[in-house]
């Protein structure tokens, strides 16, 4: 039996999803979730092989829920997103419906993730490419630059971008640092250097990247170096390419 979840917070849209999958005996609705709270641990549980996730929800939105997941199935958007937004996931997405949608267009994602679907050894490892290109590509969108969603302690939390300090390399994570703690997101420094805005955050440093309300001073460290420090108390490094990037930022 394949596994389904259905993501979305319209009773009847879920309605409509679940009245075009009777057509498929071989499927079955392990859960509905009404946001991407109930999304995130539908997930963990139930481990489906597709889901349908609404964009546009309470809470957290549908990109944001998928990069909480560490092993994400794969996924069909029902949306109402105009085509600006579709491109971000039209070349990675096993497909998409525009609501409202007809059985027939239905059918038609649904025969294509079959025919996309990989074997069982594959499905996981494939499965989180093509989530995190996907990803990757809406982080571009304006409303996926204005927070940053992570998970903590079995809870998720959402960080306003201008709460956010400084960011830190920490291995395969970036530290995200606030006023409440430090916070950490599987991504790369540079994927937050490509999405944040260039005129609040410079990358100072390799591994560190500062918002630049933040900053209190410029203090000399070492021969021709310096250090910022931030209203925290933080000293950060500054290497010489950073230097010229805050220079400019600043306007010294």
């Amino acid at each position: 039996m394949i596994r389904i979840i259905i993501i979305d917070d319209e009773p009847l849209a879920r309605s409509i999803l679940k009245e075009y999958l009777k057509k498929y005996p071989d499927m079955e609705v392990v859960q509905e979730c009404n946001d991407g709270f109930e999304g995130v641990k539908a997930i963990i549980q139930h481990h489906p092989d597709l889901i349908f996730l609404d964009i546009q929800m309470p809470k957290i939105n549908g990109f944001e829920m998928l990069e909480l997941i560490d092993q994400p199935p794969a996924v069909i958007f029902t949306t109402a997103f105009d085509e600006f937004a579709i491109r971000a996931f039209e070349a990675h997405a096993v497909d998409y419906l525009l609501k409202p949608f007809s059985q027939e267009r239905f059918d038609r994602a649904l025969n294509k993730w079959k025919d996309y679907r990989p074997s069982q050894n594959q499905k996981s490892n494939e499965a989180k490419g093509v989530t995190d290109a996907l990803l990757e590509s809406a982080s571009e969108l304006p409303f996926q630059k204005n927070r940053v969603v992570v998970k903590t302690g079995g809870k998720i939390k959402i960080i306003p971008v201008q709460d956010i300090q400084y960011l830190e390399a920490a291995d395969d994570y970036v530290k995200i640092h606030t006023q409440e703690g430090a916070f950490l997101k599987n991504k790369t420094m540079s994927h937050f250097e490509k999405t944040l805005d260039v005129q609040q955050f410079v990358r100072t440093h390799r591994s560190y990247i500062v918002n630049v309300q933040q900053i209190t001073r410029l203090d000399p460290y070492e021969k021709d170096n310096y250090r910022v420090i931030l209203k925290s108390g933080a000293q950060i490094p500054l290497s010489k390419p950073g230097y010229v990037k805050l220079k400019a930022i600043l306007g010294l």
